[in-house]
């Protein structure tokens, strides 16, 4: 830029940093295109913002691919004058699947591992959330659109289990979930250690989450159901004036 200007590169780095342009840096987005994403928003909104009466609301999802990795190398552990370190090559020892239900008002967490994630884990899921909560309680369960949470043997099950009711976010909007809040936090913790096996990977999470419930953090939504709107209607339109020059361009090449 600084060449094609006829300036000098500290001049550009001035104009950039006085006017917070960062060319460095990219976030990734993804806009659904789920047809009922506004019903399905509110839907889900409507849990946070005004949980129903005796009633316990669920944010359910599963975390797949929870890797047993075994350092080739002892780390540093944090000190004085140096952050902790770790090797960047690794042994492999196979995956767990967490299956976890974040009470939304609580905190609390029910969970499961398991060897794998299909629909029969799913349902064995469910059971357990059944099975833990108080009988007389409506459960609202928040849940993305993954296939084995609506496969024929889990839509039988829950049709049997009235007190059970799904809420599926819409398409491409995991966001939505705020067990994926957790989920970050669990991934920090599983990344920064060493498993020589399944086994000890599967100790070190329960470990985890017995800790987590001793000791139980909300996840609070905030944000104004409107404002969020906005913004994905304004990416929207952004998106499709880019698509729009981006065609005229094509047919004029043409």
């Amino acid at each position: 830029m600084a060449r094609a200007a006829g300036v000098s590169p500290a001049s550009v780095q001035r104009l950039w940093a006085v006017n917070d342009i960062k060319p460095h840096l990219s976030r990734t987005f993804k806009l659904s295109n789920d047809k009922r994403f506004e019903e399905k928003f509110w839907d889900v909104i409507g849990l946070y913002l005004n949980p129903p009466d005796k009633a316990l609301v669920l944010c359910c999802d599963e975390k797949s691919q929870c890797q047993a990795l075994e350092r080739t190398q002892p780390g540093l552990p944090l000190g004085i004058g140096h952050i902790r370190t770790k090797t960047h090559d690794y042994v492999r020892h196979g995956t767990l699947t967490l299956f976890a239900a974040l009470n939304y008002l609580e905190g609390k967490l029910i969970t499961r591992l398991a060897p794998r994630h299909r629909h029969q884990e799913w349902l064995a899921f469910l059971k357990t959330i059944d099975e833990e909560t108080p009988g007389d309680l409506d459960i609202h369960i928040i849940a993305d659109n993954y296939a084995t949470h609506k496969h024929p043997a889990v839509t039988r099950w829950l049709d049997r289990h009235t007190r059970f009711h799904m809420h599926y976010t819409p398409t491409s909007s995991s966001w939505m979930n705020l067990v994926e809040r957790f989920f970050r936090d669990l991934t920090e913790f599983i990344t920064e250690k060493s498993f020589a096996s399944t086994r000890e990977l599967a100790d070190a999470i329960i470990a985890f989450l017995a800790a987590r419930n001793d000791n139980p953090r909300r996840y609070v939504w905030k944000a104004k159901g409107e404002d969020i709107l906005r913004k994905i209607d304004a990416a929207r339109q952004a998106l499709a004036a880019l698509q729009s020059a981006s065609n005229a361009i094509s047919e004029t090449a043409h």
